[in-house]
């Protein structure tokens, strides 16, 4: 079983270092229904900033990860620091992806997207300007996602085998599928594997 993101690990270790991890802030939603396996929410609107990163999926969270660590750390003008949220998502791009996509805002080469969510107190006005051009400040559409929540290892056959999961649960309910998966992680690596909080999410109507 091949593990992922290892230098993500480190990283996620530094910027959880100090801080109680299901305290922090997440993206606001509401249940619309809730079934046995996995649930449907609906997010409200909320401000990330996002990288879009080459693959392959390994090597991009740690790309992204640092990238985005270091523009809330204080690499931007103003050296502002910026309180981490959770969780922290990846999403895999295709190439000439059109504006419409859930968190995907603008074309892009193949490759990864990796988004911070930012605290609920900023708006695109007040957030400090990153000083790395790569790095993008926006809005995630609000949408409503098809779920799964496991727990387990930052492993790829962990996540395939739960994303198999979700798409086979949402067509037995007749629920379509709109857009890429997003991949959540909420724990800093220091979180036992059997106690991390591990998602899966794909828009839906």
């Amino acid at each position: 079983m091949k593990k992922i993101f290892l230098p993500f690990l480190v990283l996620l270790s530094i910027l959880f270092s100090g801080t109680h991890v299901h305290a922090i802030e997440e993206p606001s939603f509401t249940v619309a229904r809730q079934y046995k396996d996995f649930e449907l929410r609906e997010y409200a609107p909320y401000l990330v900033a996002e990288v879009t990163v080459p693959g392959p999926a390994a090597d991009a969270g740690s790309q992204g990860f640092r990238l985005l660590a270091a523009y809330i750390f204080g690499k931007n003008k103003g050296e502002r620091k910026i309180d981490m949220t959770a969780p922290v998502t990846q999403t895999p791009t295709q190439q000439k992806i059109a504006m419409t996509a859930p968190v995907t805002q603008k074309a892009a080469e193949a490759g990864f997207v990796i988004q911070f969510k930012m605290p609920a107190a900023y708006t695109l006005d007040t957030l400090p300007e990153p000083l790395d051009q790569s790095v993008r400040l926006t809005q995630v559409p609000g949408a409503r996602y098809a779920v799964i929540r496991y727990s387990g290892f930052w492993t790829e056959d962990n996540y395939e085998k739960h994303l198999a999961k979700l798409k086979m649960l949402m067509a037995s309910n007749q629920l379509e599928p709109l857009g890429t998966p997003v991949y959540a992680r909420y724990d800093a690596p220091y979180v036992p594997w059997f106690m991390r909080r591990n998602e899966i999410w794909i828009a839906t109507h």
